[in-house]
């Protein structure tokens, strides 16, 4: 009697379980209702576990906003399962532009509808599991018990089966800028103090155990995890906060001035929560998980988004050589107040007519598309730091800068100037001018537009990756959309696939990039990480290019660059973007001319891409084929250690020779002691031929195949 008593009480506790797997079975999701009857799933592949059995919910805030005001309950348990249904998805779709010219969606679905008897609301989990992983969310259906309300905390957790070694950056609502961390998971908590580095213009760490996604891992018995979040829409961004005593992560939004983190109404739904997971390194750079789980293109016409290679005045200023200012005449300056025409000009502000030109002529030259100008507009004497609201207006150039005349000199070469709108964060002021902002490009023929958000919110109190800044960013894409507009948003949230649905999202900067190279540097192994990590939700701005990697040869910079020269081409392969800078000034490629070719040829919109070799933190390797052509480029990047490569060229087509360049460094090239040491090698090759590649520490290489033509 007692054993039977004892099966009785066991089976409400895992009630209504419920299993999809992926396509190829290798990935299995189960869903259960779990104590009083609170959500749980668990994750395997190939049978070993991903994620063990972890809890699903959200706690809501009692609060007079909330339909249920003070008597607001929570969505965390007390569940019983009302439907469920599975079904099969199976598409191939072409981007816009990307990594390969067709992308194809295949997953099998698991939709759990559920009811809480106590407050009569319905919510739906709806789970969708892929070869290389699974997306899952909450869906709140429109009802009378469910209408408005407000999240205090979404507790999603993803139970880790080990102390898993992990690639991390410290938690923070405002910046994405820390260097990423290598550890196992429970020391975390012991290297955040070295994790977190003060002096960003706005930072905000909430926890000693607290992560930034996406969250690259290795367990020790050689699987790769990767959790980061798709179509983050209308809603906060996810961090995770880890239980290290349990290795439970749990979600942990970014709150916004009030503290919250989430204002619904519903119909509504939250982002997708992903899990990518594979036993080779090479697969995580090849999912296109996150890509998928948001909506199709929005967009009817896209003739006009096109890839790109742009130049700009930006590298000389990062290093301190040049201002974006145009005095120094005045401790403060009031937009609509100062005449700058009578102002003293302090013979360092770049933005001018003069260099402007120049560049001009170096994009033309060199098959480059647009020319970046920042620094061209009114304001930049007290921009920074000081939460101002008035402190740019958009359209209002400094006396030295004719946008009438520089543009047409651009258009005149075939070449375009690409626009820049810092808004220092000031928001409020950013959308107040946005319409003549991006009215003004269209007049003068601008497409593109780099915008940024340094600085402390304004509206004051809030935070850069709250649900209503996320709500801001995707508003100004939508709006350069009906302009015709490109987006290449900087310090803005990390990307969670939304280009899918915005192609005219370009790109994003919202991690470490190059110009921390001119601050002191980043880590050798920087570059091996990101594309495991920042670059799982959408391109990256990376800046690559910096062929002058010692500072101190043209400026008082007494940094240098931690990757080689050669690493620096690389970096166009490996770190994929279609827009794509040509970082460094004129005159120092022109010390380099030749290692400069593999820039001019490179490509920057691929019909496939092959990943031929990876491991997060030591090494990557890339062949991309151009869009529409036969070009094939490679690029291999690797860590402090140096790296040697053995690339087979198993997918050049059959009967075809190939022009090859190699771009390798040199056999004492170091990027510490010898970063501008290389040589190039030219030969003919042939599908199945193996090229055997050393890679110096810091270093890479760059190979560009075209098609014999004699």
């Amino acid at each position: 009697m007692r054993r039977l008593l004892l099966l009785f009480m066991f089976v409400p506790f895992i009630a209504m379980a419920q299993s999809v797997k992926s396509p190829d079975g290798n990935v299995e999701l189960k869903f259960s209702l779990t104590g009083n009857g609170r959500p749980t799933y668990e994750m395997t592949y190939k049978g070993k576990a991903v994620v063990k059995p972890s809890h699903l919910g959200l706690e809501l805030a009692k609060d007079k906003h909330a339909s249920k005001g003070e008597n607001e309950t929570d969505l965390m348990e007390g569940f019983s399962m009302k439907d469920s249904s599975t079904s099969t998805f199976d598409e191939t779709w072409e981007p816009v532009w990307g990594e390969t010219s067709t992308i194809r969606n295949h997953y099998n679905e698991l939709a759990v509808s559920l009811v809480q008897a106590v407050s009569n609301r319905n919510i739906i989990i709806r789970f969708r599991v892929y070869d290389d992983g699974m997306g899952l969310r909450y869906e709140f259906p429109q009802q009378k018990e469910l209408n408005y309300f407000l999240i205090k905390e979404e507790r999603t957790q993803f139970a880790m089966a080990g102390n898993h070694k992990a690639w991390w950056v410290a938690g923070d609502y405002d910046t994405q800028e820390y260097p990423t961390m290598t550890s196992k998971l429970s020391d975390i908590r012991y290297l955040m103090d070295d994790a977190i580095v003060w002096g960003n213009s706005s930072q905000t760490p909430f926890s000693p155990t607290g992560v930034q996604t996406s969250l690259q891992m290795k367990t020790d018995d050689g699987l790769y995890i990767n959790i980061h979040e798709a179509a983050c829409i209308d809603y906060a961004t996810m961090h995770l906060n880890l239980d290290d005593k349990k290795m439970v992560f749990e979600s942990w939004l970014t709150p916004d001035a009030t503290g919250l983190k989430g204002c619904m109404q519903t119909p509504c739904q939250t982002p997708w929560r992903t899990v990518i997971v594979s036993d080779d390194a090479r697969d995580m750079l090849a999912s296109n998980l996150i890509l998928n789980l948001n909506e199709p293109c929005a967009l009817e016409d896209v003739s006009w988004i096109k890839p790109m290679k742009f130049c700009g005045i930006w590298w000389e200023m990062i290093v301190g050589k040049s201002s974006w200012h145009y005095t120094d005449e005045y401790p403060s300056v009031k937009l609509g107040q100062l005449d700058y025409s009578k102002a003293k000009p302090n013979g360092r502000h770049l933005a001018n007519n003069k260099d402007v030109r120049r560049y001009i002529d170096f994009a033309a030259a060199n098959g480059i598309d647009q020319v970046l100008v920042e620094g061209w507009n009114e304001g930049w004497e007290d921009w920074a730091n000081m939460w101002k609201w008035d402190v740019f207006d958009f359209i209002t150039p400094y006396p030295d800068f004719d946008i009438k005349a520089l543009n047409e000199y651009a258009h005149s070469k075939g070449v375009r100037l690409m626009m820049h709108h810092e808004t220092s964060s000031s928001v409020t002021n950013y959308e107040r001018w946005m319409e003549q902002a991006y009215s003004l490009m269209n007049k003068y023929g601008y497409t593109a537009v780099k915008s940024g958000y340094v600085g402390d919110i304004i509206p004051r109190g809030d935070h850069h990756y709250s649900q209503s800044m996320n709500n801001h960013y995707l508003y100004a894409v939508k709006e350069a959309a009906k302009h015709k507009v490109m987006v290449n948003a900087h310090e803005a949230t990390r990307p969670t696939g939304i280009c899918r649905t915005y192609p005219n999202l370009m790109g994003n900067e919202s991690a470490r990039g190059t110009e921390y190279e001119a601050f002191g540097g980043s880590n050798p192994d920087h570059t091996v990480i990101l594309p495991f990590t920042r670059l799982q939700g959408g391109p990256m701005d990376y800046t690559p290019g910096i062929l002058e990697t010692q500072l101190s040869t043209w400026s008082d910079n007494p940094h240098f660059v931690h990757t080689t020269l050669v690493g620096q081409l690389a970096l166009y392969v490996t770190m994929y973007s279609p827009i794509q800078m040509v970082a460094d000034l004129p005159e120092n490629y022109a010390k380099f001319d030749d290692a400069f070719q593999f820039i001019r040829d490179v490509a920057v919109d691929w019909d496939d891409s092959k990943y031929l070799e990876a491991e997060p933190g030591d090494y990557i390797t890339i062949a991309r084929k151009a869009k529409g052509t036969d070009n094939w480029f490679i690029g291999g990047k690797c860590d402090e250690n140096g790296h040697k490569s053995v690339v087979k060229l198993d997918f050049l087509d059959e009967g075809k020779k190939y022009e090859c360049a190699i771009y390798q460094d040199a056999k004492d090239a170091h990027y510490e002691t010898n970063p501008k040491a290389y040589t190039i090698v030219r030969r003919t090759v042939k599908k199945g031929d193996v090229l055997k590649l050393q890679q110096a520490p810091g270093g890479g290489f760059a190979v560009s195949l075209k098609p014999y033509v004699k």
